[in-house]
């Protein structure tokens, strides 16, 4: 009764953003740096400041001892429509974003948080480019309060048909035609630049030529005017009272004197943030051949940053270039999932066969089902089972989903000066009996088990 009475005291008053708690558990699985044994994780403002073994904590630091938890980083699913509803679909729309078809008050929110779900890539619905995914975290009265980043990644189905390779190429070309016409459009405002000064010089010069016409003695007159004031007197460049001056140095330069570039079309935009490298597109495909023909289509982007996404299914042959992805050592976004190898009976494990071949492997729920989610952790655990190494797979539900969206620098770890998104386990997280103790959102704990 005094356990409960306690526990329930510690997480009624669990430290808000910018309070300092220090947590004891069995284990901490950072991913990064492998698994800490006893390890004590310090807190603050939102942020993990420090984690190590048995470290000391100072007197008047609140200490949550729970020695039989296992910490592990909050999970990521990069690629999920959760709690939404299938549209109608969307051929080429690389401007949209879904962040109007988030209900903030869904219950379905709560659901995976108390699974240990703290961050979602929820992407648009549609074949073709249906537009841009963005980042929410399950907790929050608003979308903006839900709202983690945006945008993640440009979503771009690739098929093995010529049609699917005309759409992407085009894309591309008019990102061409936006950059060709904007290279003209600077030439022809420096032209007019340089024909700005020539014909200013040209002017002051002939008026200075007219002056001493006029006057004999106008050199004479204009040393004299560049001599000294007398004391008393202002020179003429002091005429205006100094604020007066200092405002005139602070007034933007006019539009006249800066080149304003012209303004792409929103559907080009995307295209042209792949290549200056401030955007990543995810490329879904679902045989071999539509990766091949996907290389055909982008070996021609070097400045474009992408990874894979793919379902896998028993009709599917993508083990036929397994090793092909690991040489690029590319990031692979799929689901565990066992299949059989095409017209056989013979299983295969085709992360494990990724991870082996070099690709980094990130793994979401086979459906955007609460039920789906409540079953990822055990379907990893049977691929760890049958071949994927235990650290592969950790990294695949945490550190690989936050570098899908452009977030490994504060998510998907427990390390210094990381968010402080950390879930805590009765016991292995890939245990079917393991359950959420409690669930920490940047620093603030929002699930806690009583038992």
């Amino acid at each position: 009764m005094m356990l409960s009475l306690l526990l329930v005291t510690l997480l009624a008053a669990a430290p808000q953003s910018g309070d300092l708690v220090a947590i004891r558990v069995r284990r901490a699985e950072t991913v990064a740096q492998g698994p800490i044994e006893h390890a004590l994780i310090l807190v603050e403002g939102g942020k993990i400041i420090e984690i190590g073994e048995d470290l000391p904590v100072e007197r008047g630091i609140r200490v949550l001892d729970r020695p039989d938890w296992i910490a592990t980083p909050g999970l990521v699913n990069a690629h999920t429509r959760a709690g939404a509803e299938r549209s109608s679909g969307r051929g080429f729309e690389p401007q949209v974003r879904p962040t109007s078809e988030i209900d903030p008050r869904a219950d379905y929110w709560r659901e995976l948080l108390e699974l240990g779900v703290t961050t979602l890539g929820f992407y648009p619905d549609g074949g073709g480019i249906p537009g841009q995914a963005i980042v929410l975290q399950p907790y929050g009265k608003s979308v903006q309060e839900m709202l983690v980043a945006e945008p993640a990644y440009l979503k771009v189905f690739l098929q093995s048909s010529a049609a699917s390779k005309k759409a992407l190429r085009e894309a591309f070309l008019k990102a061409d035609e936006y950059m060709e016409k904007l290279a003209k459009e600077r030439e022809k405002w420096e032209k007019e630049q340089e024909k700005k000064k020539k014909s200013s010089k040209s002017s002051a010069s002939s008026k200075k030529e007219d002056e001493k016409k006029d006057d004999p003695k106008a050199d004479e007159k204009s040393k004299d005017e560049k001599k000294e004031p007398e004391k008393g007197t202002l020179a003429p460049e002091q005429s205006e009272p100094a604020a007066a001056q200092d405002e005139k140095k602070d007034e933007p330069k006019k539009d006249a004197d800066t080149f304003v570039p012209p303004v792409p079309d929103e559907k080009v935009k995307p295209f042209l943030d792949l290549r200056q490298k401030t955007l990543t597109a995810m490329m879904s495909i679902r045989k071999a051949a539509d990766y091949l023909h996907l290389l055909d289509v982008i070996e021609k982007e070097k400045d474009v940053q992408w990874f894979l996404q793919f379902p896998l299914q028993d009709d599917g042959d993508l083990y036929e270039v397994a090793s092909k992805i690991g040489e690029r050592k590319l990031l692979v976004v799929t689901e565990p999932e066992i299949t059989l190898q095409t017209n056989s009976l013979r299983e295969r494990n085709i992360p494990a066969e990724l991870v082996r071949a070099g690709a980094k492997l990130a793994l979401t729920p086979r459906f955007d089902s609460p039920a789906a989610f409540k079953d990822w952790l055990p379907d990893v655990g049977r691929l760890i089972g049958q071949g994927l190494p235990r650290e592969a797979a950790l990294a695949a539900v945490t550190l690989e989903g936050a570098r899908a969206l452009g977030l490994e620098k504060s998510l998907g770890s427990l390390e210094k000066d990381k968010t402080a998104n950390i879930v805590f386990w009765s016991g292995d997280p890939f245990e079917p009996s393991s359950r959420v103790a409690a669930v920490m959102l940047a620093g603030k704990f929002v699930v806690g088990e009583v038992k």
